[in-house]
């Protein structure tokens, strides 16, 4: 088992892709700080893991996978870290792991979610969720012509994002040109950038729902009133100072006691119908309080202040899910 890393000594380890003779869970990631806690839990709960860092490497088909479940915390935003095909290894690694019908937690359509709004967005409209009206623009002069079908103000943000990725508040065109045309311009990785339609809410917060084992955790209430010049969607993950797993929040995040909506049934469904089993997923209200679903991380981290404050731990609760998944496995029936 690999020890805990450090700043200075990240773990970046080839994968023992062949059979192991005692189960366990796998972590599929490329992110070393956001799965200390999740180490911690496991230690803990007693847990027995190994991780599978994915950023370059080899996958031999022929080789049998070792059982064991296998939960998949890689991110959209694994490029930013210079792990640029990161996804895509993982997406290969999983499909083999499918193949041999091995236990994905967060399988390759949740993988697809996680690395394409346009393809989160429509899968959340196909479960009668409402999202924000998004146009898909290649190439800059289609992203300027499709800013003139979405009246002002209006955002842009990138297809495959995390970490608010892209995201900018334009309140008219001319603006939005001269960024397009300018230095600062940041194209998406794919490519693809979405224009999207500006959701003012009547009170500077978003809701941020968790997931675990497909079941309500709980719901945390983000505060988006520090002066950013975004659409809330993102502006809690604006850069690492904001990023959820930040120990210094200033109360920014708050978890909800008691919290109920009626979207909390449609998301259920909507994460059993993509083979999504642990994540969270955000959403605003407008000023008639009407509920704008913008992100769904399939990579989800918790903010551990917010946490001790509520005595409410979501790595231990993935720990445990885990770990009954694993007992599960090992003694079937």
């Amino acid at each position: 088992m690999p020890k805990p890393n450090s700043a200075n000594n990240p773990i970046k380890m080839m994968p023992n892709f062949g059979s192991q003779s005692v189960n366990r869970v796998y972590v599929i990631h490329e992110n070393n700080t956001w799965v200390e806690p999740l180490r911690s839990a496991f230690h803990e709960k007693k847990v027995p893991f190994e991780e599978w860092f994915l950023d370059t490497g080899t996958l031999d088909l022929s080789v049998q996978p070792p059982t064991g479940i296998f939960y998949n915390r890689m991110s959209a935003s694994s490029h930013t870290r210079n792990h640029r095909y990161g996804p895509e290894h993982t997406s290969a690694v999983i499909a083999w792991l499918e193949q041999h019908g091995r236990r994905v937690i967060n399988t390759g359509r949740a993988l697809q979610l996680e690395i394409s709004k346009v393809a989160q967005y429509a899968a959340l409209n196909s479960c009668g969720i409402r999202t924000p009206r998004t146009i898909a623009a290649i190439g800059n002069q289609a992203l300027l012509n499709a800013a003139q079908k979405i009246p002002p103000p209006f955002i842009t943000k990138h297809n495959r994002a995390g970490k608010g990725l892209g995201v900018r508040l334009f309140h008219d065109t001319e603006t939005l040109q001269r960024y397009v045309t300018g230095k600062e311009f940041e194209p998406s990785v794919d490519g693809i950038t979405l224009i999207q339609e500006y959701i003012q809410a009547p009170e500077p917060f978003i809701t941020r729902v968790e997931f675990v084992g497909g079941e309500f955790l709980y719901a945390v209430r983000v505060d988006t009133g520090q002066g950013f010049e975004l659409c809330p969607a993102d502006a809690c993950r604006v850069d690492d100072a904001f990023c959820p797993t930040s120990e210094s929040d200033d109360g920014l995040f708050q978890i909800v006691k008691g919290f109920e909506h009626p979207l909390l049934e449609r998301y259920r469904d909507f994460l059993c119908k993509n083979g999504i089993h642990i994540a969270g997923i955000e959403f605003i209200l407008d000023q008639d309080g009407v509920a704008f679903t913008y992100d769904v991380n399939t990579n989800t981290n918790y903010n551990s202040d917010a946490e001790r404050k509520s005595n409410l731990y979501g790595m231990r609760a993935i720990a445990s899910y885990l770990g009954e998944e694993l007992v599960r496995l090992t003694n079937p029936g």
